[in-house]
């Protein structure tokens, strides 16, 4: 290391190559402890990721200063899930210093790519509500929002992934064993959490909540940078502690277990991402898990604002709390109590205030995922809560006309706490996420409320950060977009749209199919090292990439599968479109219906890939174990979108919009943002099919039949036949059959009601795709006409329209 510069002050730390390698052996030698003749590429990822915080909280720091300093209105971003993945790549991207970093390495001779991948995923999230909050939360930094992000610190996030005979499996997920070097613990920075217990009069009067039950919520904070560090937020993540952690009087008795069973119980709340609530032992870990994140999270904000101010009256004027979907509804009673329990706020005026500071944003309009909880359990675990509730139901209901359906519009009714109805009524307003999203929820979830409170629905698009989602993941196309247009596209995506006067350029169409044949092999490596499969680069590469859930209908896309195989085998040597089906997703655990489907893709690529007859002609991916880091490798080298929804259902969707941006058409229904997509890259560059979310509500009221829907479609019916004679179940059980029954009796999510209009528009596909030259100028056209969907934007909509804060 001779000749190396000194080390600068602290705040100054130099960031090139030189400076950074002495960085990183100093965080090797003294934080990692290991010699560099040892290390491992675990070990100077932990050293070069250290390094790099150093320069983020150099940027940190003044930017919390500053926000102390100039009274700054804060957004406090409340969400179950915070998708966060790997986050060396954007932390140096963000800084500016990657090639810088990677220059760093080299001096020491290692391999600075093996170094990022051996960085795990963060288990922080599932789907698309999760990544949606990371970005978000990058974009609240980008745009110089003052913000905290705040969640739970899970050990083990949802599951690892893994098949077993075509079975999802699932294992815990262990990305927390070897540390988490980009977060600071802090052990002062513990708030009480209690459950159940009574609700007594205090001798003062007023109510006063005796919990039988007490855990501690302890924070851990990761710094969030913007473009080139500008600004710097906070994700508070909460760890789940108990109030005692050993009692010795049973341990000193024998009783070794029996001593550490609260610790056990209360590690419990942050160790699993939503447990499975198909038991009353799961439901009641779900609801304590919601309440512990949301009450820990109103407790640090208002500790935080008490610091400098007298009048809690004024909470709003300083504090915009964000509910990402009903997972955190319970802060609106939370904060009430928080408002008259502790600090002695009349009831009314407590209500008022907490509206004002809460927003919400419904993502569903899945009856069942707009949470319900029985009043019983409810009752049993927060009892000060449901009083409060049901105070403010009774507020609410005394002011709605006579002529109002109180059963459609109450928090509480039939037994049940309605969280949705609960985050509304405390919210002074309630955003869908992509248009048709918005105006479904006033038509059909929110109904009623809408009619009460016809201002309060407003609609916020959801986004993606440009910097994770091309720059980041396919730096190829970054820099031949870069190439043409400049840079200022990163922190401004919608300056991409200059790329379009490229799209007919022959020279860059060709760049553009060189980089996106690039990314496809890289996918096919992987799936060779994942799966031992040989795939052709050359193909179309079909994505299908999201949680596995039946109105996503990943089951209409592998009965096409099948019925095209089963055409192929008919007439092999015709001239197929070699096309490779790229499946990726989690079923909940309890999803029985989900995980069939799983089931049946993999049954069916066990025939179809290992059929000579069919060869390079279709092939069929499964690969397990989706999370952010393999997104990264597969949207870059998607040829095709698959967003093929139950119209009416996804919310919004970013699936969707990260394939786009990076250059794949779109096959998908007139659902959720795939309208305002189809609006911007023009109709024909994207491929719409199917019944619109008024014809499925119509289908339905009329007494859809789909065993007639399904034996009028030849092509359909056979394959269904062939899966139901165990034809791709290579066990012969028929463990098949509640799927099969469930779509010859119900087939609530229209599969068979789409499929033809699918089939056909695959066909249509098949076509396009062979005329290389203009299917790679509709990808720059999806490339360049998607640049109003970055979560820049979205967070400056929010920032402008429900929280009232300027940015940047």
């Amino acid at each position: 290391m001779d000749g190396m510069a000194a080390l600068e002050p602290v705040g100054q730390r130099g960031l090139d190559a030189t400076t950074l390698a002495q960085s990183i052996l100093e965080k090797l030698t003294y934080a990692v402890g290991k010699d560099p003749s040892h290390a491992v590429a675990r070990d100077w990822g932990v050293a070069l990721s250290l390094a790099v915080r150093d320069r983020i909280v150099d940027c940190w720091m003044p930017s919390t200063r500053r926000s102390y300093r100039d009274g700054r209105k804060r957004v406090y971003y409340l969400s179950m899930e915070f998708l966060i993945g790997r986050l060396l790549r954007d932390s140096m991207a963000n800084l500016g210093i990657t090639e810088p970093c990677r220059a760093a390495l080299a001096t020491f001779g290692v391999d600075f790519d093996e170094v990022l991948e051996s960085e795990p995923d963060a288990a922080l999230g599932n789907g698309g509500l999760g990544r949606l909050a990371a970005c978000f939360l990058e974009s609240l930094s980008g745009v110089g929002v003052a913000a905290y992000g705040y969640g739970i610190r899970y050990e083990h996030g949802l599951f690892r992934q893994s098949f077993r005979d075509g079975w999802q499996a699932e294992e815990v997920e262990d990305w927390l064993t070897m540390g988490h070097p980009w977060e600071f613990e802090r052990p002062e920075v513990i708030y009480p959490i209690g459950f159940g217990g009574a609700v007594e009069i205090a001798p003062e009067g007023g109510r006063v909540w005796r919990p039988s039950e007490q855990i501690l919520a302890k924070a851990y904070d990761t710094p969030i940078p913007g473009w080139r560090g500008a600004h710097v937020n906070t994700l508070r993540l909460w760890s789940a502690q108990p109030a005692q952690l050993l009692d010795l009087d049973r341990f000193n008795r024998g009783e070794f277990l029996g001593a550490t069973e609260r610790r056990v119980l209360a590690e419990t709340i942050s160790r699993i991402l939503y447990p499975s609530d198909s038991t009353p032992e799961g439901q009641e870990l779900r609801l304590k898990q919601e309440y512990f994140f949301t009450s820990a999270s109103l407790q640090d904000l208002v500790r935080r604002f008490v610091q400098d101010h007298d009048d809690l009256a004024s909470l709003s004027d300083h504090v915009a709390i964000q509910l990402n979907d009903t997972h955190p509804a319970v802060a609106v009673p939370e904060l009430i109590l928080l408002l008259v329990d502790r600090h002695g706020m009349a009831l009314d005026a407590a209500i008022e205030t907490a509206r004002r500071c809460i927003s919400y944003t419904n993502h569903t309009l899945l009856p069942e995922a707009l949470e319900c909880w029985p009043v019983g359990l409810f009752g049993r675990v927060l009892p000060r809560h449901l009083e409060i509730i049901e105070q403010l139901n009774d507020r609410f209901l005394a002011n709605v006309p006579i002529t109002t359906d109180r059963r459609e519009v109450g928090i509480v009714g039939d037994g049940r706490v309605r969280m949705g109805h609960l985050a509304f009524v405390g919210s002074h307003k309630a955003n869908g996420v992509s248009a048709l999203h918005t105006d479904l929820m006033k038509r059909t979830v929110f109904r009623g409320l809408h009619e009460l409170f016809p201002h309060r629905i407003v609609n916020q698009t959801n986004g993606i950060t440009p910097r994770r989602w091309l720059y980041g993941c396919n730096p190829g196309l970054a820099r031949l977009v870069t190439e043409a247009i400049g840079d200022g596209w990163v922190a401004d995506l919608e300056q991409i749209e200059a790329l379009a006067a490229h799209a007919d350029d022959a020279a860059f169409r060709a760049a553009f199919a060189d980089v996106k044949l690039a990314n496809k092999e890289r996918l096919a490596r992987e799936i060779r090292r994942r799966l031992d499969m040989v795939v052709d680069p050359s193909a179309l590469f079909d994505i299908h990439i999201k949680r596995i859930h039946e109105y996503k209908r990943q089951l209409l896309n592998i009965l096409e599968a099948v019925a095209r195989y089963r055409v192929i085998r008919e007439d092999p040597y015709a001239d197929w479109q070699p096309r490779v089906k790229v499946f990726a997703g989690k079923a909940a655990p309890s999803y029985v219906m989900a995980k069939l489907v799983i089931k049946l893709i993999n049954d069916v690529a066990q025939v179809v890939n290992n059929d000579p007859l069919v060869g390079d002609r279709l092939k069929i991916v499964f690969l397990p174990n989706y999370n952010v880091s393999l997104a990264e490798t597969i949207i870059p080298a998607a040829d095709l979108s698959e967003q093929i929804s139950t119209a009416g259902m996804e919310a919004s969707g970013t699936g969707n919009m990260k394939l786009a941006v990076n250059g794949a058409l779109t096959i998908g229904t007139l659902d959720g943002a795939n309208v305002e997509i189809r609006e911007r890259v023009g109709d024909d560059n994207i491929f719409i099919f199917g019944l619109t979310a008024d014809e499925v509500a119509a289908r339905r009221a009329d007494g859809y039949q789909p065993r007639a829907e399904i034996e009028a479609q030849s092509a359909l019916a056979g394959a269904l036949q062939q899966i139901a004679a165990g034809g791709f179940a290579l066990d012969g059980s028929p463990h098949l059959e509640p799927l099969l029954h469930d779509l010859w009796h119900r087939d609530y999510f229209m599969v068979a009601a789409d499929f033809a209009a699918y089939a056909a528009t695959q066909s249509r596909i098949d076509r396009a795709f062979a005329d290389h030259a203009d299917w790679t100028r509709r990808g720059v056209l999806n490339t360049a006409r998607v640049g109003w969907f970055s979560s820049d934007r979205a967070i400056r909509g929010y920032a402008r329209e429900i929280w009232g804060v300027p940015t940047a």
